[in-house]
């Protein structure tokens, strides 16, 4: 999940401050961090503190890594009800609001039978590995004491993967470092998932949303300022079959199988845990119920590309075009 940016750098703004940006490999993803600041030393310090905090997130939801507390929650919490922090229990709990919300259509256990795909091998689980772990993809067997903050899970062998929404979350982490840093503008990214803070001084900033089957092209163009987006896309992590079928990453809880309802879904909203969730969802809900559910959801919106390639846009953009 990869989203594009088109930034305008030669803007009318103060001579004394100045654009300093960075970016990484982690989470899985490239991590951008632009800010726009008074000095080199502010500059250069906010991103420094925004990296660490990314590495900080990344070493303790990565579920690859056998000694984040992620993975410890996966061993464990079968057999056990688990103490964690309360970082991870925030982003626990708020991963299973949406669940709730939408009726399991984002569920964190997908991971349970997700585990067995590998897509640089274009290897995907067999229909007996997938038979024999169906049922392990329930959210409702992720059990949250709020007093003792521990992780409990009813089913033996059911894992979860924070990646719909651990991303998110570490972006905005990181703008509110910004903000204590006195950062006015400037934009964080993780792959598809990015906030931008403040403008560009006289303008919001234009962010193009990628065109799914056009390399290099985009198939939307919107103004944005003080917003999260994410994309969630079946072109970032992907392999075509033997039958001819596109395998990617994004799971439908219902079949444990790639979601084959749209090419795309773009989420808006004020933070990105929730932006990066949401457009995972849409994505698995369709069209007709991802929109649905978009409308009902006050100060968000989505830009969804369908199966055929057709724009589809949540009733808060259709009323700002009109």
């Amino acid at each position: 999940m990869r989203l594009l940016m088109i930034v305008c750098l030669l803007l009318p703004l103060p001579a004394a401050a100045e654009w300093y940006r960075e970016s990484r490999e982690l989470m899985g993803t490239r991590i951008e961090v632009e800010v726009w600041a008074e000095s080199e030393e502010q500059g250069r310090r906010a991103i420094r503190r925004v990296m660490a905090s990314m590495e900080a997130v990344n070493a303790r939801m990565n579920p690859w890594d056998e000694a984040s507390e992620l993975a410890m929650v996966n061993r464990e919490a079968h057999r056990q009800a688990v103490p964690v922090s309360g970082e991870l229990y925030a982003v626990i709990d708020r991963a299973l609001y949406y669940s709730r919300l939408s009726e399991g259509a984002f569920d964190i256990s997908f991971a349970s039978i997700g585990q067995y795909y590998d897509y640089r091998a274009r290897e995907a689980p067999d229909n007996k590995t997938l038979s024999a772990n169906r049922d392990k993809i329930d959210y409702r067997a992720i059990q949250l004491n709020p007093e003792k903050r521990t992780i409990h899970f009813k089913i033996n062998g059911l894992q979860i993967d924070l990646g719909g929404i651990a991303k998110g979350y570490a972006v905005d982490r990181g703008i509110d470092i910004l903000v204590q840093e006195d950062i006015a503008g400037g934009v964080i990214s993780a792959g598809g998932d990015s906030r931008i803070l403040g403008d560009l001084g006289d303008r919001p900033r234009t962010v193009g949303i990628r065109h799914p089957r056009e390399d290099g092209e985009f198939a939307v163009m919107i103004p944005l300022a003080d917003t999260a987006i994410s994309t969630s896309g079946d072109y970032e992590r992907f392999y075509i079959d033997e039958r001819g079928q596109r395998v990617h990453h994004i799971l439908d809880p219902q079949t444990g199988r790639s979601s084959t309802s749209m090419q795309s879904a773009s989420v808006l909203s004020p933070l990105a845990i929730d932006s990066d969730a949401l457009s995972t969802t849409t994505f698995v809900l369709g069209v007709e119920k991802g929109l649905a559910l978009i409308n009902k959801l006050p100060g968000v919106d989505a830009i969804i590309i369908d199966a055929a390639g057709k724009l589809h846009y949540s009733e808060g953009l259709l009323r700002e075009v009109d």
